[in-house]
């Protein structure tokens, strides 16, 4: 009986992972729709609210995220080893904390937004009137929101970094009067193109199985209205669940 559960979850595993990529593969075979100004309108304005609405946020929450850690690290090993001190601030916020906490804040602001807004045309006849009409809705509704979240996720992350980085030097060079070129020695000896590239692939990564976590979650929105905050609860979830599982897995195979 247990063997059978155990089956039947990994055959729903499986199948629903199937069902995420078939979303993504649909979403890069229309990209080139993108040039189509309805379409292209939906992308920018899913990319005002993923991206640029969220900026101003991310780089307080990277300050003091940075602050923070700078401050854990000051009194681990204390102020004497700049060099070291800046080493750690790279590792922690570049390999880790910066593509991780971008996508969380990422999750907390856009995936309730699309599977709710989603969820609410499915439920209100929009998307079968879009269908009715000839218009894709992979085209029309799943493609601009998976590439403006992407996009997001990779700007955001790079931003996170930027500004968690700034606060934590901000903070020992004014305040604990540790000069700005030692730890500018640790970073630049630590900011490898191994670490750029881990925090691009998991931002890349994280964004698109964020956007079709959302846009899976909305769509399957039957009809009624009290499906909505399910749908939510569940990108939510799975959302998290899929970041640090691709997390675990992008560090084991680049840094171990």
């Amino acid at each position: 009986m247990k063997v059978r559960v155990i089956g039947e979850g990994a055959l729903a595993t499986i199948e629903y992972l199937y069902e995420l990529f078939s979303l993504l593969f649909t979403a890069f075979r229309n990209l080139h729709f993108l040039k189509i100004s309805p379409v292209c309108t939906v992308f920018f304005r899913q990319l005002y609210f993923g991206g640029v609405e969220t900026f101003g946020k991310i780089v307080v929450i990277g300050l003091l995220i940075g602050i923070v850690i700078i401050t854990q690290i000051a009194n681990l090993i204390g102020l004497g080893s700049a060099v070291l001190t800046g080493k750690i601030l790279i590792w922690v916020v570049v390999r880790e904390l910066g593509p991780l906490l971008a996508a969380i804040i990422i999750i907390a602001r856009s995936v309730t937004a699309i599977s709710a807004e989603l969820g609410a045309m499915n439920v209100e006849g929009e998307i079968e009137s879009i269908e009715i009409m000839g218009i894709d809705p992979a085209r029309y509704l799943i493609m601009p929101r998976v590439f403006a979240l992407t996009l997001s996720a990779i700007a955001l992350t790079f931003y996170f970094e930027f500004a968690a980085i700034l606060g934590g030097i901000t903070v020992t060079s004014f305040f604990w009067g540790v000069p700005f070129e030692e730890y500018t020695k640790g970073m630049l000896s630590s900011l490898s193109i191994t670490e750029l590239f881990a925090s691009l692939v998991k931002s890349l990564l994280f964004g698109l199985a964020i956007a079709a976590v959302s846009c899976s979650q909305g769509l399957k929105v039957s009809k009624s209205i009290t499906r909505i905050p399910q749908a939510i609860t569940k990108a939510t979830i799975q959302s998290l669940f899929l970041v640090f599982i691709f997390d675990g897995i992008i560090t084991f195979i680049i840094f171990v």
